[in-house]
C-alpha cells in the first residue's frame, strides 16, 4: 500500500487525525508522525524552527524507508511538507495543504507571536490552556515561545517564498473561508505560483481541524488522490 503522512500543525498534536484515520487505511498505510516539542516529544535546547521540523521529516522518511509517500499536511504540517517536497522531490507523490499560511512577514509573525503567551491563554482562553496541558504536558508553556520564535525566524526568512516554481509534484491547496488566519488570496497566488497544482476553498470552514467536517474533508482527500 502507498504511505500516507498525516502532518499536524503548530501546538496540534496527531490525535486530531483520529476521525480519519478508518476511512484513509482502507487506501495507505498512514503514519502521523509528532514534531519534537508537541506530545510526548521533547523540546530541542537549541529551539525549533521550519528547517528542523523538515528535517525531522526527512529522517521520519529515512527511518522508516519511505519513498513515493503521499502527504497531507495542517497549518504548518502543510509548510513543513512543501519544504520537504523542494529539498526532496524524488521522495514525495503529492501533497495536500490545509489552512497553511503563506505570507509571513516580520510584522505579521510578530502579530501572530502575540498571541502565544502562556500567561495571557491561561487568564483568557484557560480551557484552551487545558487543552494545551493535556496534549504536550507541562512543558506547553515553554512550546508556545518556541513556537512564537519559530514564527518570527519565518517572518525573516521564508524558506518557501520564490521557490513555489520549483516544486513539480501535484499540490492541492485547501482553505477555510471562514480561516481567520489564512486568507483565500494568498493560498490562491501560492497555487498560482506553483507548476501542478489546484485549489479548494471548503465553505462554512474555520481554521482548527477539529472544526472541520470530516465528511466534506474526506470528499476533497478522496477526489484528489482518486480514491473510490
Amino acid at each position: 500500500m502507498p504511505h500516507l503522512l498525516l502532518l499536524h500543525g503548530a501546538l496540534g498534536h496527531s490525535d486530531i487525525f483520529t476521525p480519519y484515520l478508518k476511512t484513509l487505511s482502507q487506501y495507505f498505510t498512514v503514519h502521523t508522525p509528532l514534531f519534537s516539542g508537541h506530545g510526548d516529544k521533547e523540546l530541542p535546547a537549541e529551539g525549533i524552527s521550519i528547517e528542523k521540523y523538515t528535517q525531522e521529516l526527512s529522517e521520519y522518511c529515512e527511518v522508516n524507508n519511505l519513498t513515493d509517500v503521499s502527504i497531507f499536511g495542517h497549518s504548518m504540517g502543510g509548510y513543513a511538507a512543501l519544504c520537504y517536497a523542494m529539498k526532496s522531490p524524488e521522495n514525495v507523490h503529492s501533497i495536500i495543504t490545509l489552512g497553511t499560511k503563506f505570507d509571513w512577514s516580520e510584522e505579521q509573525a510578530l502579530k501572530e507571536s502575540k498571541m502565544l503567551n502562556p500567561d495571557v491563554i491561561l487568564e483568557k482562553i484557560p480551557q484552551y490552556a487545558q487543552l494545551l496541558e493535556s496534549q504536550h504536558g507541562p512543558k506547553w508553556k515553554q512550546l508556545l515561545p518556541a513556537i512564537a520564535d519559530l514564527m518570527i525566524d519565518l517572518g525573516k526568512n521564508p524558506p518557501l517564498e520564490n521557490n513555489f516554481a520549483t516544486i513539480n509534484i501535484p499540490i492541492q491547496i485547501m482553505v477555510g473561508d471562514k480561516d481567520n488566519m489564512v486568507t483565500i488570496e494568498e493560498s490562491s497566488r501560492v497555487y498560482r505560483s506553483l507548476p501542478n497544482a489546484k485549489l479548494a476553498v471548503l465553505p462554512d470552514t474555520k481554521h482548527p481541524l477539529d472544526k472541520v467536517r470530516p465528511s466534506l474533508l474526506l470528499n476533497l482527500i478522496k477526489d484528489f488522490w482518486n480514491l473510490s
